[in-house]
């Protein structure tokens, strides 16, 4: 019979020996069950090879038939064993629905018998050598007399009943209800609601959610992530999570454990039950009731069990009596409202920002101090850029952020800072109390680097975006930022992965469908470019951007009478679906466009059509800087005054648009020593805001006017460097033209000529009644 050799692997710090079932981790003896030690002896063979769930389902359970579950939790055992993280694995690495692969490299040896391992335990014996210990040495071993109990059973029996309590102690270790680490993510399922009553319906999974996510201790998986596994398990994104649905999402996401909760009635009264179990084997972690007398007490019952559940569940009594706000007071006391909250979330997750306004509006009416939802209205209206209504909102929210839990708090004031009083220096040191105390919540990195690329600051920008993926990679919005990320510095391959893993995700929204456009007309595919325009038509709140997207590629090539009319359709678009303000920002913004091509007349004409429209900030300040380039000063001023005296505090506002709009108006006085003196503050934030550079622009426009070339050229070589950053603005074509004429300054014909042929080239099929265009053609005549 051929004998069986046993092996000894070594990785990292961990050696695990076949002989002896055993696992040691830094000097630590690891307890491990049976199957769990056999799944990971396979990988171990096999390490950097992909292994299929069923190659290890036949390896290790060829004597039974399970289910995925069973391997799934033998895995979720393995990883908590070896201090693994499911982000970010040092051993076993998911792929998902296919099967594992070990990461590390493996040292195999065969094992030498009877050696002391490496927790300097003695190894076990096999039945030949168990018999000589117990006998005394040196002497002759003769049988017992009769009577007379044989002195080795003196010594088996209480080994045996020690091993016996091993193995028993070993059982009720295995089987006993774990609680929680700081590194577990839960899945909530929904509440079974038997009591016909439909306010129940989703209104109590919210409360929950809500109190849950007070706990810095643990995370629970996010409803991105969570429509995102239903649609790989086959289900629509609206399907009921009920406990089934729940477990699967629970172990195809790498969690600990799945909550679920219940509402009845008996008699007038409510029973609330709240159940936790594990996801590696099913055992219950612990179950809580509570009684509610009156519908009105309900959500009071909700926090009793889910308080008691977080501290069974190994959340410090501390940290449950400091993150513990209750329901009513982090929410609202109307059961209406807090219902039709949770369906405006719904929807939102579901359909978009349009589609959850309806029910955002609702919750507000039920409950006017419902500090939560004029949180998520302000966010709703910001992504619909509906600017003056995102401010009031955050503003709303910000007076009444007394009654909210202690993490809504951070957010709503990090987020008044921001988008309310733009307060861009108060905001960040704001996101980084939020930080300290919820380091996990992806939300405050994706905000973080919107305001770092506000400020210009691209590189940390990026920075926060790519942190915002790795901690929910299930995030639309978070691939969106991260691609724009790229795209900012120029790093267009690594963009355009960005979208490639987000299609591989299932990801979709308006925010990436804008980046494959801003990735296509950088790489200057214009059948992708048009291919997305398509995909956005008839959708509201995207197909709008697209279409003014598509307006400024036309405006940029010089075919200002098609951007024209693209611009129309975007407005047209956008007022269907009561976006005045953003069609009113895409008038402004052609404004801006035009009165640089010379075309002063239609400009101001569209800069009034567009403050009539809508007056918020952002229409204001484009307005006024293309009146002030028109001509129109007074105009300008006038407006620029309205804008300091509402906006006194904020960042861009103050150091970015207003110089601006003041230096337009001192070239229009011919005093372009005034100009560069005023623009000087906007040097350490000039590639922030929009990416439209106009102090960059107006700066070199200045030291044309100086006749300084040499500073001209480096101004406007600015919109060529950061091509991603620019984009499709019209300006980024033009700044091709005023390099021309800076070169051309500086004596440098050659490099004026290559600039000139540049920008002919990007306007080859240009109207050509464009004036500048006509002054660029007579300019670069004369250097022949």
């Amino acid at each position: 019979m051929t004998e069986h050799k046993c092996f000894v692997f070594n990785f990292a710090d961990v050696e695990v020996r076949e002989r002896e079932f055993s696992i040691v981790k830094a000097g630590e003896l690891l307890p491990v069950e049976p199957k769990a030690f056999r799944v990971l002896l396979f990988l171990l063979r096999n390490p950097h090879r992909l292994i299929t769930k069923d190659e290890l389902l036949d390896a290790v359970w060829n004597d039974c038939a399970v289910s995925d579950n069973s391997l799934t939790r033998s895995i979720a055992l393995l990883r908590r064993l070896l201090g693994d993280d499911t982000r970010e694995p040092r051993y076993i690495a998911t792929v998902p629905t296919v099967g594992y692969r070990f990461l590390c490299d493996v040292k195999i040896v065969e094992d030498g018998f009877g050696r002391p391992n490496a927790a300097g335990l003695p190894q076990p014996l096999d039945s030949n050598e168990f018999a000589p210990l117990l006998e005394t040495p040196g002497v002759e071993a003769t049988p017992p007399t009769a009577g007379e109990t044989p002195k080795r059973w003196k010594v088996i029996v209480p080994v045996a009943a020690a091993v016996l309590a091993f193995l028993v102690a070993g059982y009720f270790y295995f089987h006993r209800a774990a609680k929680l680490t700081d590194k577990d993510t839960v899945v909530l399922a929904d509440f079974v609601n038997s009591t016909g009553d439909p306010v129940f319906d989703d209104t109590l999974r919210q409360g929950m959610a809500v109190q849950l996510e007070q706990s810095p201790f643990w995370r629970m998986i996010s409803e991105q992530r969570m429509q995102q596994t239903l649609r790989m398990m086959g289900r629509p994104a609206d399907a009921r999570i009920n406990l089934e649905t729940a477990r699967e999402i629970c172990a195809r996401t790498g969690s600990a454990a799945v909550i679920e909760g219940s509402i009845a009635s008996l008699g007038t009264h409510y029973v609330l039950g709240l159940r936790a179990e594990s996801c590696r084997n099913g055992d219950a972690l612990d179950e809580e009731q509570a009684q509610a007398e009156r519908k009105e007490d309900v959500l009071r019952a909700l926090d009793k069990t889910a308080t008691r559940l977080r501290s069974k569940l190994g959340e410090s009594i501390s940290s449950v009596e400091k993150y513990a706000t209750p329901v009513e007071e982090a929410t609202t006391p109307s059961l209406e409202a807090l219902n039709a909250y949770s369906l405006g979330r719904k929807m939102y997750f579901e359909k978009g920002n349009a589609a959850a306004l309806p029910y955002l509006q609702r919750a507000v009416e039920l409950d006017p101090n419902f500090a939560l939802a004029y949180r998520a209205l302000g966010a709703v209206y910001g992504n619909l850029f509906q600017t003056d209504r995102m401010r009031l909102n955050i503003s709303k929210a910000y007076e009444l952020r007394e009654k909210v839990s202690e993490r809504e708090r951070f957010y709503i004031e990090a987020n008044y800072y921001w988008e309310g009083t733009g307060e861009l220096e108060k905001a960040i040191p704001a996101y980084e109390l939020w930080r300290q105390t919820y380091p996990t919540d992806y939300s405050l990195y994706v905000q973080l680097g919107v305001i770092y690329t506000r400020l210009g600051n691209l590189g940390k920008a990026l920075e926060e975006a790519r942190e915002s993926v790795r901690l929910e990679p299930n995030s639309g919005i978070n691939y969106t930022n991260l691609c724009f990320g790229y795209i900012n510095l120029n790093q267009l391959d690594e963009a355009e992965a960005v979208v490639k893993q987000a299609e591989e995700r299932k990801l979709e929204n308006e925010g990436l469908l804008r980046a494959r456009y801003a990735l296509a007309f950088l790489k200057g595919d214009t059948a992708q470019m048009a291919h997305t325009v398509s995909a956005a038509m008839g959708r509201p709140g995207t197909e709008d951007q697209l279409l003014d997207a598509q307006a400024n590629t036309e405006a940029w090539h010089g075919r200002l009478k098609d951007a024209r009319q693209l611009t129309r359709r975007a407005m047209s678009s956008a007022e269907q679906n009561d976006a005045k303000e953003r069609a009113a920002g895409y008038e402004a913004w052609t404004a801006l466009g035009e009165v640089e091509s010379g075309m002063r007349e239609e400009a101001r004409s569209d800069a009034y059509a567009a403050i009539k429209l809508a007056s918020n900030r952002d229409v204001s300040e484009r307005v006024a800087l293309a009146l002030a380039l028109a001509g129109d000063t007074a105009a300008a001023e006038k407006l620029a005054a309205e804008l300091d005296r509402t906006f006194p505090l904020d960042t861009l506002v103050q150091r970015y648009r207003l110089p601006a709009i003041s230096a337009a108006v001192a070239l229009q006085h011919k005093d372009p020593k005034r100009a560069v003196e005023l623009l000087q503050v906007t040097g350490p934030i000039e590639l922030g805001e929009n990416g439209e550079f106009s102090p960059i622009y107006l700066r070199g426009e200045a030291y044309l006017m100086l006749r300084d070339g040499n500073a001209a050229a480096a101004e406007f070589q600015k919109f060529i460097d950061h091509r991603g950053r620019v984009g499709n603005f019209p300006w980024g074509a033009l700044a091709r033209l005023q390099l021309a004429r800076a070169c051309a300054l500086s004596g440098d014909k050659t490099k004026a000529k290559t600039a000139y042929e540049d920008f002919f080239t990007l306007w080859k099929d240009a109207d050509p009644d464009i004036p500048i265009l006509k002054q660029a053609k007579a300019e670069y005549a004369k250097l022949q």
